[in-house]
């Protein structure tokens, strides 16, 4: 259930898809300030990739969002195949980044030293504007926020949750202690990863760290995240089975409208290439 939660948090998956950009021209605009000659090359790489995720990605959601759909309507599923539907899904997040990686190399090998310098003043100020926002308060503070976010995400899917089911997420929470240090640390790690191997970028092995970097990100963040990334799977897999064994009937059909909109947006999208790629082409 709540592993869909990667996909989309959008009302219109179709709008989402389409003016996105796959994060990344938010991630450059806000942390480095491009050259025309970088734009052109980015925009270029952002349509390819668009294209090509379009074309031959979204057909495997779809079949993934079918069998998810048929199974729920057989009754609740159990923990193996929760972890299942997991692992299938995050199977297809790594062609995504692996097709990434060619246009993040061009990007980040083409960058000055003045926007290097820029994008760690940014990098290390959005880590801030994070750290405060997240770690502000006591672990009791915290652990709260944590529930509150964790509600807000399955109400998405269930509806509005009965009082055992925020019980269960009080619960997860509070068993997740340092979770959100851990996160935040394993950021910074990342992005110091980064930046250091920016300080070589015109270095033959630049495009094999930077490939590291982008298709093994738990190596960038450090042990310490790594170690809880995997025990949050399995939290993960049992608080939605617990959520799951608590849910009436009605959550259900809900979950399963969800499912079956977000099936459809992904039918009607189309694979056009923008007006200036057809122009192009023409």
């Amino acid at each position: 259930m709540a592993t869909i939660l990667v996909i989309t948090g959008c009302s219109s998956t179709r709008l989402a898809y389409r003016y996105a950009d796959w994060g990344i021209v938010w991630w450059v605009e806000d942390f480095i300030t491009l050259t025309k000659p970088q734009k052109r090359q980015l925009n270029a790489d952002i349509e390819e990739l668009k294209q090509w995720h379009c074309s031959t990605e979204l057909p495997r959601y779809q079949a993934w969002l079918h069998n998810l759909q048929s199974e729920l309507a057989e009754g609740k599923p159990g923990p193996a195949e929760i972890s299942s539907h997991q692992n299938q899904l995050l199977s297809l997040l790594q062609p995504l980044m692996h097709q990434i990686t060619p246009g993040a190399v061009n990007l980040l090998s083409s960058l000055s030293d003045e926007q290097v310098r820029e994008l760690a003043k940014n990098m290390a100020e959005n880590q801030r504007e994070l750290e405060e926002e997240f770690l502000t308060g006591d672990a009791k503070s915290i652990e709260h926020a944590r529930a509150e976010r964790t509600e807000e995400r399955a109400e998405r899917w269930l509806g509005s949750l009965n009082p055992v089911q925020k019980d269960i997420i009080k619960v997860w929470s509070e068993d997740r202690a340092g979770q959100t240090e851990i996160w935040l640390a394993g950021r910074r790690n990342w992005q110091d990863t980064l930046l250091n191997a920016l300080e070589y970028r015109s270095q033959a092995d630049f495009e094999a760290t930077i490939t590291e970097l982008i298709n093994n990100p738990k190596a960038g963040r450090g042990d310490a995240y790594a170690q809880r990334i995997d025990e949050s799977m399995v939290a993960m897999n049992s608080l939605i089975q617990e959520l799951l064994l608590a849910s009436h009937a009605s959550q259900l059909d809900h979950l399963t409208r969800r499912i079956s909109e977000l099936g459809g947006d992904f039918k009607a999208l189309t694979c056009k290439p923008s007006p200036e790629v057809a122009s192009r082409n023409r």
